[in-house]
Formats: C-alpha cells, structure tokens, sequence
C-alpha cells in the first residue's frame, strides 16, 4: 500500500541533501566508464594494436568489479555507507594519477594496472550508491530516484565521450590521455575528503538482520534465496554484456563502415549518450506513472528490435537504430538493480555488492573483439541481441508475477 511519502522524504526525513551529494558519484563513476570507449580506438591508433587486444581494457576493468565486489559489500556492511564511498574515491583517485607513470612508460600492459585500481574504487562506490539511493525517500519511488541519480551517470558518459574524443583525435593526432585522468584524479581526492566531512544516514532496518549483515557470509547466502533477486542477478549481467560491447565497440563500427572518421566517430557516440541520459531522465519521470517492470519491458523489446534492425544492415538505417538501443536501454540498469533489490531490507548491502559483480560482462567485449576480426562488422551484434532479449524476458517475467513481487 503507498503511502503519503515523496520521491525524496520517507517516515518525515527529508534525505534531498544526501541525494544531492551521492548522485554527483553518478557522474563520476560515468566519465571513467566511458573514457574507456575512447580509449579502445586511442590505442589501436597509437600501438597498433587489434581490436581484441584493446579490448583487454574492458576485461582488466571489468574483472576489478567481479573480484573486488564481495570485498566491497563487506567493508561496507561493517563499516556503512560513507567509509565505503571515501575509501573508493581514494582508490578512484590514485589509480588516475598512476596514468601519468604509465604514460612514461608507453606500453599498453602498463596501463592496464592503474584501470584495475580505478575499477576497485568504483565497484565500492556503486556497491555503495546504488542501494543507498533507492532507499533515500519512498519505497515505491525507488526505481525513479534511481533513475534520475543514473541519468547523471549519462551526463557523465556524454563529458567524458566528448572532452576525451575531442583531445585524443584532434587533427589526426594523438593526444595525451594523462591528462584527463590527472585532473580527474585531483577531482576525485577533493571530494573524498569532503566525503569524510559530511554526515550521511545510515539506513535502519527493522528485520533483525542488521547486525548479521556487518559480519560473517550469512547475508551473502542467504539474499539467493529470493528468486527475484536470482533473476534479476541474471538480467542484469545479460544488460551489462550488451551495454558494455556496444559501447565500446561503437566507434570502430562506425568507422568500420566507412561512415565518418574517429574525430566525427566519439562526436556521434557523444550524441549517442546524450540520447541515453535523456531516456534515463524521461524515465525516471514516466515511472512515477508506470510500473517499473512494464517499463522495462517495453524498454526491452525496443532494444531488441533495433538490434535487429543493426544486424540486417540497412546503411544508414542501421545507425539510427543503433542511436535508438541508447534511449530504449537508458533505464536498464537502475531498474533492473532497483527491482532485484526490492524488499530485501538488511539484505539490500549484500545483495548490491553481488549485483555489482555483474559489470564483469564487459569481458564480453573480448568476444565482441574476436568476431569482428575473423567476420565482419555486424556479425558481433548477435552478442547484444541475445542479452537484451533476457533482459526483456526478466520484464516480462516481473509483469505477469507481479502480485508475487508488490512494491512496500
């Protein structure tokens, strides 16, 4: 049953300041995600290397949250939510700053440490922003707070797209991606310590599970026993695995196909983003409306349909609909999480760090990197497709049992 509650006041506190502040990680965690986008090309320009080997980049990152993320929801079940994000910001920060050594050195193994720290500190920061987020105002608003702290994830995605492609692809040459994880670094470390000068809520729960979740592996066994939380485990990995390879595949298709160079290439994949942050805004909007499963649902056949439309290879028709995958695939993520995590209670900080071990799909990209270097260009969609089609069947799953799975 709802309640009197606003999108960002629960029980008469009013948790916007906290919002404010958490959501600006949002930002963060999305610029060095998408770096990574550019990165690929950078590489394969500057040391002649295939796409498969760049995409060691993705896989070196995204096993950082497939390792770190149990260890991360531990610290930050014993700990709370605000160690657990200042101790990530310092991981953030100190990888970034290792780039410039790594620059000196000029080999592409080397970079591939500092990305690995960079991945730990982000894995503590979403394993501990995701949930906190979504418990920061009324339970049934929680798929559209999250929403909107995501879009800012977008925002993030779209700067860093941008700033980079631009510096990196200027004129034909290759400029210094020191730089940018340099002043990122120094960004990064500002905010940690203004992090460990604010106070953030810890979230209460009254399910006599609170002390168990600080110590021990009984939290971490027993949140599998919440079939919609298993499902959601499996969705979310499927939309990590499409998302990640299209991003990071983007601009060596289209450059693949001879439709525009790798300067005009991270400009579109910017305009690309852009349409994701706005579904991510306009999603966390209609949800207030809509029922978040039947969202994703729809959301999900979008996807598919236009991945299907990339694979048939009509020209120029296919751009538009891989720019069309952005927008419908906007709300994935912070849905997904959002209903996987719903009604778990003390549960909700283990069951986030198991969810945050789902971003390791991104070593899809590996296999992405293979098919298109013994195939062609569109071939590796076959990737995506299949994941957004479990993506799709988890929405459809939720709609149809929805009596099973209420929101509070």
């Amino acid at each position: 049953m709802k309640n009197n509650n606003g999108l960002f006041k629960a029980n008469g506190i009013n948790y916007l300041v906290p919002f404010i502040l958490i959501t600006t990680l949002f930002f963060l965690w999305g610029f060095a995600r998408a770096i990574l986008d550019v990165l690929n090309k950078h590489f394969q320009n500057t040391l002649d290397i295939t796409i498969t080997e760049s995409s060691l980049i993705q896989v070196t990152t995204y096993l950082g949250y497939f390792l770190m993320a149990i260890p991360a929801g531990l610290f930050i079940n014993r700990f709370g939510y605000r160690r657990g994000i200042v101790f990530g910001l310092l991981l953030f920060g100190i990888g970034s700053l290792l780039f410039v050594p790594c620059t000196e050195a000029g080999t592409f193994f080397s970079f591939l440490i500092p990305l690995f720290i960079i991945s730990s500190g982000l894995v503590f920061l979403e394993t501990a922003a995701n949930p906190y987020v979504t418990e920061l105002g009324a339970k049934e608003t929680g798929s559209s707070r999250l929403n909107l702290s995501q879009a800012f994830n977008g925002l993030g995605c779209l700067f860093a797209t941008f700033a980079v492609g631009q510096l990196l692809f200027s004129d034909g040459e290759s400029g210094s991606i020191a730089l940018p994880y340099v002043i990122l670094g120094i960004v990064v470390l500002v905010i940690a310590v203004a992090f460990t000068k604010v106070r953030l809520p810890e979230i209460s729960y009254n399910d006599g599970l609170a002390e168990k979740a600080k110590y021990g592996r009984e939290p971490l066994m027993k949140v599998w026993k919440h079939k919609f939380f298993v499902y959601g485990v499996i969705a979310l990995l499927a939309y990590e695995v499409a998302e990640i390879s299209i991003n990071s595949y983007f601009i060596n298709f289209v450059t693949g196909q001879g439709w525009m160079d790798d300067r005009t290439a991270s400009m579109v994949l910017t305009g690309a983003l852009a349409f994701f942050m706005v579904g991510r805004f306009g999603g966390g909007v209609i949800m207030r409306k809509i029922p978040a499963e039947k969202m994703l649902f729809i959301c999900g056949c979008g996807c598919v349909v236009c991945t299907m439309v990339v694979l048939m290879n009509f020209g120029i028709i296919s751009l538009g609909a891989l720019l069309g995958i952005f927008l419908f695939e906007a709300i994935m993520f912070p849905t997904i999480f959002s209903l996987a995590v719903r009604n778990l209670g003390s549960l909700t900080k283990s069951a986030s760090s198991i969810l945050m071990m789902t971003p390791v799909g991104g070593c899809g990209f590996l296999l992405v990197g293979l098919l298109a270097d013994v195939s062609n260009w569109v071939v590796p969609f076959i990737i995506p497709l299949l994941g957004y089609i479990l993506v799709t069947l988890f929405g459809f799953g939720l709609v149809i049992h929805r009596d099973e799975n209420p929101e509070p």
